[in-house]
């Protein structure tokens, strides 16, 4: 089973993306502040807890999660990062470097965000009942080498205050 993480929007608190499974939409992902810069040892621009991980393929399996009590994804060799799982959460503080699921994008938040756990499980089930493994690709949809500068504002050109995995795309009005 074949992920793909697309980085589509980035701000001074998150990075807000969207999930294909085997070239499907699935939903969107919410991460921290992107800040790599292509060809620079991590150590010069992790700050931990607060960094996405680096643009790049990885291997990915289902492992407990201790800290949250239940079964998540995890991804393999990720330079300069540890224990970075795909889980439930909804905003930048819900996460320390690992990738969220929600149905709805909203900015610096996903919402739905255990509906959307639960669909991308019970796929992550049938590809261990295929006995097939997994990976995820990480890029991002602005190009390979566009870290945030975060010394200015990020102008976000969107007023978007909320997507839908069923419209995607389609504003939709209301708050959420």
């Amino acid at each position: 089973m074949q992920l793909v993480l697309k980085r589509i929007e980035q701000s001074k608190l998150s990075t807000e993306g969207r999930l294909e499974v085997d070239g499907v939409f699935q939903c969107f992902t919410l991460e921290p502040t992107y800040r790599e810069v292509p060809g620079a040892p991590v150590k010069d621009w992790k700050v931990m807890g607060k960094t996405a991980i680096p643009i790049g393929t990885y291997p990915v399996s289902v492992t407990y999660f201790r800290k949250d009590k239940y079964y998540s994804p995890i991804l393999e060799d990720v330079p300069g990062f540890s224990g970075i799982r795909i889980h439930i959460g909804n905003f930048p503080a819900d996460t320390d470097g690992c990738i969220l699921v929600g149905t709805k994008l909203g900015p610096d938040k996903v919402i739905n965000s255990k509906v959307a756990f639960s669909d991308l499980m019970a796929l992550f089930d049938k590809a261990k009942q295929r006995n097939e493994g997994v990976q995820i690709s990480v890029e991002n949809a602005w190009g390979p080498s566009s870290a945030i500068s975060l010394s200015k504002p990020t102008p976000l050109a969107r007023l978007v205050t909320m997507r839908t995995a069923k419209n995607q795309g389609e504003d939709i009005a209301g708050t959420p």
